[in-house]
């Protein structure tokens, strides 16, 4: 199996046909259109089988799987002490393994935008997360902890590894949050301006079935977004102790 997040900077209309040659069961994209409100012939056929949210069917959170997958959205609370956060999409798949599809958001918060977003979802979903990949934009990384701040990135990370998450990317590569070597975002879209903020994290299944780690390369996709795929392969089995395998 296959899973793919990138932030398609917009019209994936007109850009999923590029993530075509990943072959991937599973793509999760940032700033894409509802497949159903589009009017792109080719988009609708091709998203047939579908998870979407997002303020405006113009730019959303999707989750696109090939036949193969059923996906179920699952009813996790999107509050935390009254506040809605943004934007996170949890779903089941095959009824085997949860995904927690994110693209963190500002949210017109002054002290809790993007990575705030996420330490708050996880404060009321923690004990939900079993087995689960969480994967996306999370507009965030270590470099940009604040000493004062006890929800930073690194926050973030340690309450995930207490659990049992980690980064797929940080744990294949050995390179530490905050030292990556291989960007997935451009500022501007200027390879001058690279930061590593897209992740997929894991379960003890899947960092037990990992078996590739890949992130798109700048010249390529950098002419479609100010973003690249961060892809994970795995086996057919993640763990043969887990009732938890991949299809």
């Amino acid at each position: 199996m296959k899973i793919v997040t990138w932030n398609c900077n917009g019209a994936f209309r007109k850009k999923f046909d590029t993530l075509l040659s990943y072959d991937a069961e599973l793509y999760i994209i940032q700033e894409c259109e509802n497949p159903a409100e589009t009017k792109h012939k080719k988009y609708s056929e091709w998203a047939k089988n579908f998870l979407w949210i997002g303020d405006n069917k113009n730019k959303g959170l999707g989750v696109f799987a090939n036949g193969n997958l059923k996906l179920k959205k699952l009813d996790w609370p999107n509050t935390f002490k009254g506040h809605k956060v943004k934007h996170f999409l949890p779903c089941s798949v095959n009824e085997k393994f949860d995904l927690l599809a994110v693209w963190t958001h500002q949210n017109n918060s002054p002290n809790f935008g993007y990575i705030g977003q996420l330490w708050k979802y996880l404060q009321t979903n923690k004990e939900r997360l079993n087995n689960t990949i969480i994967a996306g934009d999370f507009n965030s990384n270590a470099i940009w902890d604040e000493w004062d701040r006890w929800w930073n990135h690194s926050d973030v990370v340690n309450e995930l590894n207490e659990i049992g998450i980690k980064s797929l990317y940080h744990n294949f590569t050995e390179e530490k949050h905050g030292k990556e070597t291989q960007p997935t975002f451009y500022l501007h879209r200027k390879q001058q301006k690279p930061y590593h903020i897209d992740y997929i994290f894991g379960a003890r299944e899947f960092l037990n079935g990992l078996k590739k780690v890949e992130i798109g390369r700048p010249e390529k996709w950098l002419l479609l977004s100010d973003h690249v795929p961060i892809v994970c392969e795995f086996g057919n089995e993640i763990d043969s102790n887990s009732r938890y395998q991949l299809p």
